[in-house]
């Protein structure tokens, strides 16, 4: 004769089981559509473009004298460690967009020797970019003074938030590159 509490467990079981193909990281919060302009002056709606893939984002400008280039670099070495996962795709959207606009981003990217199609870099009204930052991914305010967060953010093929990298950490772009890799054997 089977018990409730057996049944319950194997429930429970069942359940846990589940949550285990999805990676081991948390969610934290979705990414909603939004439409941006990309560094070739297209415009950029993210359901088409990030939708069904895994994602980098993080927010930088291009005349920062500060965190933003060992940004870059590190998004970079991302880009170049996850080149074999096809459906990886990198986001730096800028925090200066008056400055940043189209060709100083292209320009910006050619330096860092982003993969076209693979690493875009967007710009847009500035109450877009904010919203995104603050509302959406919970790294805070943008605005006139450029002081912005230096994290990167994981996102997965379902538009979820499921990592923060603190970037100025020395184990923060290998967890990233991990996490990727492991939400690309997820299944969803």
């Amino acid at each position: 004769m089977v018990s409730w509490s057996s049944i319950v467990l194997g429930s429970s079981l069942v359940a846990l089981a589940g949550c285990a193909a999805h990676a081991g990281l948390p969610s934290y919060a979705v990414v909603p559509d939004f439409t941006l302009t990309d560094q070739t002056g297209a415009a950029f709606e993210s359901a088409t473009k990030l939708n069904k893939n895994i994602w980098v984002a993080d927010f930088i400008y291009t005349s920062c004298p500060g965190p933003c280039p060992r940004m870059s670099s590190q998004m970079h070495q991302v880009q170049t460690a996850l080149a074999s996962i096809e459906n990886v795709r990198l986001v730096s959207f800028t925090i200066d967009p008056k400055t940043d606009t189209p060709p100083v981003l292209k320009e910006y990217a050619s330096h860092f020797n982003a993969e076209p199609g693979r690493w875009f870099f967007l710009t847009g009204a500035e109450d877009k970019l904010q919203h995104l930052s603050r509302d959406v991914f919970m790294l805070g305010d943008i605005g006139g003074n450029l002081e912005h967060s230096t994290r990167f953010v994981l996102i997965d093929r379902q538009s979820r938030v499921r990592g923060y990298y603190l970037t100025s950490e020395a184990d923060a772009i290998p967890r990233l590159i991990e996490d990727a890799r492991k939400l690309s054997r997820e299944r969803f």
